[in-house]
């Protein structure tokens, strides 16, 4: 094919963003090989997998637990594909999920792996938590079940709001210095938050839920990261699997923690259909299938974008690697936006019980 012969013409690093130099009847083709391109989170050295491994689910949350031998099959046949970035919690479990990673690790040649966790959301106080020694003992705590000596990427996983975020980032700057963490990262932070928290100490990432049904961000976060050089790591990029047929084409499972989402429910999944069928419609212009097109949009958001999908199954790690080889134009993301509105989605974005610890509630006091 044309379109094969123009892109071995180009360096590796340049094949994800060549569409722009293909005929423009063949700029949103599929590739025949895809290639996860290597790039930067932040300013401060940190190199990840264009596509990184959300690992929530291997231990139970919108499914049933994967076993260990299952779970670990998952995350090592994923670092073969190329996929070197694996992201956790402590709150996943919880603890469980950092313990699978850790024994996936012992597998891995851990100098080509890079591990994201979280800390901050106490499970036992159901409660939010950054104060500096809450942090440290989280820390120490998920180096244990994770079987390092180093974090690679540690996130405050929700923002306390009632401690200034510049005691919190202290310590983390701490942990960076005696060796235990090499970046920082925040997860559902306000943007005065994120500007605060870079005063104190260079932010590498921010995490934040980005997808063609969820794009509160696109105002004010992401323009404030690319201003403050921080990279975007958007988590649920194909919804929660809406645009995989979850609730549409599949039912949800009686173990999904989504039963209580607001997207989800019964009368809301209803209304939703339309958005799926519309996806559905775009997806079969552009020869993949709906979760494909959904995360390919996404990865085009930019070079500083990287997407973590998860899965328990292999097939669908397969297929959310081969989203790579989706080709957008501007003017293929363009129709696509337009087509797919988040003002077109019935329910929030969170699970009602959780929604005050999103990015819009969480600046805290002033230091």
């Amino acid at each position: 094919m044309l379109a094969d012969s123009l892109l071995l013409l180009l360096p590796e690093s340049a094949i994800f963003e060549s569409s722009a130099l293909l005929p423009a009847d063949l700029r949103c083709a599929m590739e025949e090989t895809p290639v996860i391109p290597r790039v930067r989170l932040g300013t401060q050295g940190l190199e990840v997998s264009k596509l990184g491994l959300g690992c929530m689910g291997l231990t139970g949350s919108y499914n049933s637990p994967l076993d260990d031998d299952a779970g670990v099959a998952v995350i090592t046949h994923a670092f073969r594909r190329g996929v070197t970035f694996f992201d956790t919690s402590d709150i996943y479990g919880p603890h469980t999920n950092e313990t699978l990673l850790g024994k996936a690790l012992k597998q891995l040649p851990r100098e080509q792996v890079q591990v994201a966790t979280k800390f901050g959301i106490n499970l036992y106080e159901g409660s939010v938590c950054g104060r500096p020694e809450y942090v440290r003992a989280s820390c120490e705590a998920s180096l244990r079940r994770l079987g390092v000596d180093h974090i690679d990427l540690y996130y405050q996983h929700r923002i306390d709001t009632t401690i200034p975020i510049e005691d919190t980032i202290g310590e983390l700057k701490k942990l960076v210095e005696e060796g235990k963490v090499r970046y920082i990262g925040l997860s559902e932070a306000s943007p005065d938050t994120i500007r605060r928290a870079h005063a104190v100490h260079p932010i590498s990432a921010v995490q934040m839920e980005w997808s063609l049904w969820a794009r509160d961000i696109e105002p004010d976060i992401v323009p404030l990261c690319r201003e403050l050089g921080i990279g975007i790591v958007p988590y649920s990029p194909i919804g929660r699997g809406f645009f995989g047929g979850r609730g549409v084409t599949e039912q949800v499972s009686a173990e999904s923690n989504l039963k209580g989402h607001p997207r989800f429910s019964a009368e809301n999944l209803e209304k939703n259909k339309h958005v799926y069928l519309k996806m559905e419609e775009l997806a079969k212009e552009h020869k993949c299938s709906p979760a494909q097109l959904a995360l390919a949009w996404v990865l085009h958001q930019g070079d500083d974008v990287v997407p973590i999908p998860g899965t328990t199954k292999i097939k669908n790690l397969e297929s959310n690697i081969d989203s790579l080889k989706v080709k957008l134009t501007e003017d293929c993301l363009k129709e696509i936006s337009n087509q797919i509105r988040e003002e077109d989605v019935a329910g929030g974005r969170s699970c009602t019980y959780f929604a005050h610890a999103n990015w819009n509630y969480a600046d805290t006091p002033k230091k």
